[in-house]
């Protein structure tokens, strides 16, 4: 009977040291409301569509001690269309995130598809719409594609000294023959301290596709971003300026010339500037922000964006929002107002839903 109880303590004491060193967690966001878009060839169009604010998603974290300072971690998160129940990329099961890693007091070091440095740059700190609802900043700015995450990437995270730390990504595009066609490589350095957060980020992307006639030895895409935010209680301020010069560096969030007429030009050389507020009250958010990008090419097609948004918190997991923008395009510009999971039609977008996260 002794050893019985013996064996049955050891087992619950192992048992309950393996559930502190490793943990296993669901999480994910529901999001979904209604888009009117005015302004495109097509006219006014008015949808119930996914993912406003903050793309719908499913996802599975988790991390193992593995003593001396040390941890495995991993991340799969899937999105998903809550007006269709459709997986957000067709064929994909985890299109949003899919690493694993190691980390210790020296940093973090993952390898999978992940976030660009450039795109954490834009949505965590450059921008007071976090990169969503009508007034995100990809609208204008280029997140576009491969400038918002890498498949096949490697990534450090540094640990934060003295208010500094930084961000290095390489992503291999795995084409035979030539080792740095289609590569993409990215940092950022970042400094926080008090209610100051600045970060400048990088993003550096190789056009070529190996073996493959007229498209070798091509333009590299470069994207730098300065941003910074700053909390002055009653409100937080936020400003950005951006640089984007080479092929696929700015490139259009729509690309099927959503406007008619003679199709737009992606821009190989144009300016991002950016400034913005959010004033909470209550359990209220303003969140308002100007846009400008300056093509400073040829075509000079330059374009203004106007947002205005409002969030309400009915708990610390659900929300309301409603927010509009007003993209004016000049010269022939195709720039159209989306949110954070739908490209726009447009260049007027109102849209209203509710956010729950879990």
């Amino acid at each position: 009977m002794k050893k019985t109880l013996t064996a049955i303590a050891i087992f619950g004491a192992f048992s309950s040291l393996a559930q502190a060193q490793s943990s296993v967690a669901v999480y994910g966001i529901v999001d979904a409301g209604i888009v009117r878009e005015q302004g495109g060839v097509n006219g006014s169009a008015t949808n119930i569509s996914s993912g406003i604010g903050s793309a719908s998603r499913l996802g599975f974290r988790g991390t193992e001690d593995l003593g001396n300072g040390v941890a495995a971690l991993f991340l799969l998160e899937a999105g998903y269309r809550l007006d269709t129940g459709a997986s957000d990329v067709s064929g994909s099961i985890f299109n949003r995130q899919a690493y694993v890693g190691l980390k210790s007091d020296l940093g973090t070091l993952t390898l999978g598809r992940q976030y660009t440095p450039y795109y954490n740059a834009v949505s965590q700190v450059a921008d007071p719409f976090g990169a969503g609802y009508a007034g995100s900043a990809k609208n204008l700015m280029p997140t576009a594609g491969v400038n918002t995450r890498t498949s096949n990437a490697v990534v450090y995270a540094s640990p934060v000294v003295n208010g500094f730390s930084g961000e290095l990504s390489y992503s291999l595009a795995e084409q035979g023959g030539n080792s740095i066609a289609g590569r993409q490589i990215g940092a950022a350095l970042s400094f926080g301290a008090g209610k100051l957060n600045a970060r400048l980020a990088h993003n550096h992307r190789n056009n070529d596709v190996a073996g493959l006639a007229g498209v070798q030895d091509r333009q590299i895409g470069r994207n730098t971003l300065l941003a910074a935010n700053y909390n002055f209680g009653i409100a937080k301020a936020y400003a950005a300026y951006g640089v984007n010069e080479g092929l696929n560096s700015s490139p259009l969030a729509n690309n099927s010339n959503p406007f008619g007429g003679v199709a737009p030009v992606a821009s190989l050389d144009s300016r991002d500037m950016l400034i913005g507020v959010q004033v909470p009250f209550g359990a209220n958010a303003l969140m308002a922000s100007f846009i400008r990008k300056d093509d400073r090419t040829a075509f000079n097609q330059d374009a203004n964006q106007w947002a205005l948004g409002l969030t309400r918190s009915l708990s610390k997991r659900t929300s309301l929002y409603t927010s509009y923008g007003k993209i004016k395009n000049k010269n022939g510009a195709g720039y159209t107002v989306g949110n954070n999971s739908d490209v726009g039609s447009g260049d007027t977008a109102y849209n209203a839903g509710i956010r729950h996260t879990f």
